[in-house]
């Protein structure tokens, strides 16, 4: 089609000073055929679609004033195609990840600063600011690691040292807790995202869920959690590439 316009054209053009009449049929078909091709193109289907997605993904809880209370477009994008089922599990997902980041977050600094608790217990000395002990815990009798010993590592570093038996108990724990979300979320069909029936302290307790308290206590938790997700992404960054940081940071 372009070469055939770009022809129509060059051939309109050699021949004007002969036939301009003949110049103006043709710039006139012309952009009678462009301007009907442009009524049959997709693109305007799709752009009334991906406003018809982004309005619908606009309505849905997790979305804030901080993106004009409006769904991010790469969300919208990543989301475009997904059914209502395929949208609770990135919720769902979004808020586990959030908590653990929000743990993770606490577990890091109190590493970084050197502050660590006594241990089941444990030996004497192990306190507060002093993870010395009098005798040592073995937290792997096959590497020889003790519980003192993972305390003044920095973060990375004590993660490397759990051993392949301690790695295979976090799994399992994870995996059971999955199964009883995936119970709570999907087989009894829980319409709240992040509630797994898990609440030892009872801050839920027969408290109404859609009530307006409870929206802005949830709503306040993802927000903590996005907030905790980057923040270990930008700690673990600058201790794989010190330096990548330029805030402060422990």
């Amino acid at each position: 089609l372009d070469f055939c316009v770009v022809s129509l054209f060059t051939f309109s053009f050699q021949h004007s000073r002969f036939n301009k009449e003949l110049t103006m049929k043709v710039v006139a078909a012309l952009v009678t055929i462009l301007g009907t091709a442009s009524a049959f193109a997709p693109a305007g289907v799709s752009t009334k679609r991906d406003v018809a997605v982004m309005s619908s993904l606009d309505s849905e809880f997790g979305v804030s004033i901080e993106t004009g209370n409006k769904c991010p477009p790469l969300g919208a994008r990543i989301l475009e195609d997904a059914q209502p089922a395929a949208l609770k599990w990135f919720q769902n997902a979004e808020i586990k990840h959030g908590r653990v980041a929000m743990v993770a977050t606490i577990g890091f600094l109190n590493q970084k600063l050197g502050v660590h608790f006594p241990l089941y217990l444990g030996p004497t000395g192990s306190n507060a600011f002093h993870p010395e002990s009098d005798q040592a815990w073995l937290l792997s009798s096959s590497e020889g690691t003790t519980f003192s010993d993972l305390a003044t590592m920095a973060p990375l570093d004590a993660i490397q040292a759990v051993p392949a038996a301690g790695w295979l108990q976090i799994f399992f724990v994870a995996g059971w807790f999955e199964c009883i979300a995936y119970e709570r979320q999907w087989n009894q069909e829980s319409t709240i995202p992040g509630d797994f029936g898990y609440d030892p302290l009872g801050f839920t307790k027969g408290k109404d869920m859609e009530g307006d308290q409870m929206k802005s206590l949830r709503l306040k938790e993802i927000k903590n959690g996005r907030v905790a997700m980057m923040t270990m992404a930008a700690w673990v960054s600058n201790e794989l590439i010190p330096g990548a940081l330029p805030v402060w940071h422990p």
